[in-house]
């Protein structure tokens, strides 16, 4: 199962989640199947976010949606601090 890893600095917790959930209708469009969102205990302003996908091209498209609709745009990403960094994984053991 693809995920799409992401990780970036935010600068508030609230307002990120607010943006996070108005995207929710888009994530289910896009097929992802679960979502984690993670936060490192020595850093309260950056996030790690994990996206499951069926198929590596669903992973791919929505990290476009990502880079040109929502990062792109402060008003759709208030809370974002940085260029956010993606990779696309591969369950390998578990």
């Amino acid at each position: 199962m693809p995920t799409l890893h992401i990780e970036h600095a935010i600068t508030d917790l609230a307002t990120w989640s607010a943006a996070f959930d108005r995207f929710s209708d888009a994530r289910i469009e896009a097929g992802v199947l679960a979502h984690r969102v993670l936060r490192p205990l020595d850093d309260p302003h950056y996030v790690v976010i994990d996206l499951d996908f069926a198929t590596a091209a669903q992973a791919e498209s929505f990290r476009d949606f990502l880079t040109t609709r929502v990062w792109a745009s402060r008003d759709s990403s208030p809370a974002l601090a940085g260029t956010p960094t993606t990779r696309i994984l591969e369950t390998v053991l578990t």
